[in-house]
């Protein structure tokens, strides 16, 4: 702790992402990525923005990323927002619309950065409690005093989507304050919240072109929701970060989102091998919860997930282990879906290790 440091940072309780170890190659099933290379039209369109256009700034409103983005999901470019990855778009959304005194609803086991915002902007989480199968229950956010509402779906870490009938239930049951719906994984089997936009001017979807368009690595996020909340986001960003995509990243998201055929290509492979891999595991006795991601969430009744995963790990195979320190989740796994030969590779090292 530096004495520099204000109270604020030192009361910080930062988000942990998956471990990223260099000491040797590793097969990644830890972090959600996809095991498919991005577009080749993504890649096309960043290596022909590789040139001295690069000592010019990139548009701040990123206009043709908003403009493909908002054809694809039938809506106007004022209804979308862009930013660095989900995670900007998220931070910027918790400023904005939950920092406001009440406390903020979500669920007592979902993506752990919501709780690291909360601490940042000084928002007092309200825990939902998933019930014992690990499923939201859209009843258990009526009757609420709080500054919004914000569920992910498919939810992460479990992988269990909500119908859309439940998404409406949870916006009908607090029209007065701003319900964000974090779809992440949504592409791999769940039904998007975006064509609820127009009906709904409290709802704000987020989505990121890490997971199903392949591209963690250049951090584009965006959100889709009512003119006014998206002005909102705008003007928080503006004065935040005026250029937060930068020259290579806008044209690689904007062909990303234009090659359609291929985002439902690489899904359809991840949901093959999902599902092949589901049967797998549940033949070496793991339980499986059902998965509308690109990943599933497992547990053993026999063995413990903290020595699987650290058997794994030692022999090269990188998994997602929570902590112990988890009651409710501290014997389970995530495992990300990798390619065909990366999950036979993982199915080979388990029955090694459970035999």
């Amino acid at each position: 702790m530096s004495r520099f440091w204000t109270d604020k940072i030192a009361s910080l309780d930062p988000y942990v992402p998956g471990e990223q170890p260099q000491d040797k190659k590793y097969i990644k099933l830890n972090t959600n990525e996809s095991p498919y290379a991005p577009s080749s039209k993504a890649l096309d369109a960043m290596a022909a923005e590789v040139s001295e256009r690069l000592r010019l700034y990139p548009d701040p409103n990123g206009v043709t990323l908003k403009t493909a983005l908002a054809k694809s999901y039938s809506l106007n470019t004022d209804q979308v927002f862009v930013g660095n990855g989900s995670d900007e778009v998220l931070a910027l959304a918790f400023m904005g619309y939950f920092a406001g005194g009440k406390p903020l609803a979500f669920a007592d086991i979902t993506y752990s950065f919501y709780k690291v915002y909360a601490g940042l902007y000084s928002i007092e989480p309200h825990l939902i409690p998933l019930d014992d199968d690990f499923n939201i229950v859209p009843t258990d956010y009526e009757n609420l005093d709080v500054s919004g509402v914000v569920v992910t779906n498919p939810n992460a870490p479990t992988g269990k989507a909500l119908p859309l009938a439940d998404i409406e239930a949870i916006l009908n049951a607090n029209p007065d304050v701003v319900v964000l719906v974090d779809e992440a994984y949504v592409d791999f089997g769940a039904q998007s919240a975006s064509v609820l936009v127009n009906q709904y001017p409290n709802l704000l979807v987020v989505q990121t072109l890490s997971k199903s368009r392949a591209l963690a690595g250049i951090r584009v996020g965006y959100a889709l929701g009512h003119p006014d909340l998206i002005e909102g986001l705008e003007r928080l960003k503006n004065s935040f970060n005026s250029y937060p995509i930068d020259r290579i990243a806008l044209a690689g998201a904007t062909a990303a989102v234009e090659d359609e055929s291929y985002l439902k290509e690489i899904c359809d492979k991840t949901i093959a091998t999902r599902e092949q891999s589901v049967k797998e595991l549940e033949a070496l006795g793991f339980t499986v919860l059902p998965s509308a991601t690109n990943f599933v969430f497992v547990t053993h009744p026999e063995k413990n997930a903290e020595q699987i995963y650290l058997a794994l790990k030692e022999q090269g195979i990188l998994v997602r282990f929570f902590g112990s320190h988890k009651p409710r989740i501290g014997n389970y796994l995530r495992i990300t879906i990798g390619t065909d030969a990366e999950m036979a590779a993982l199915t080979t090292a388990l029955k090694a290790l459970l035999a």
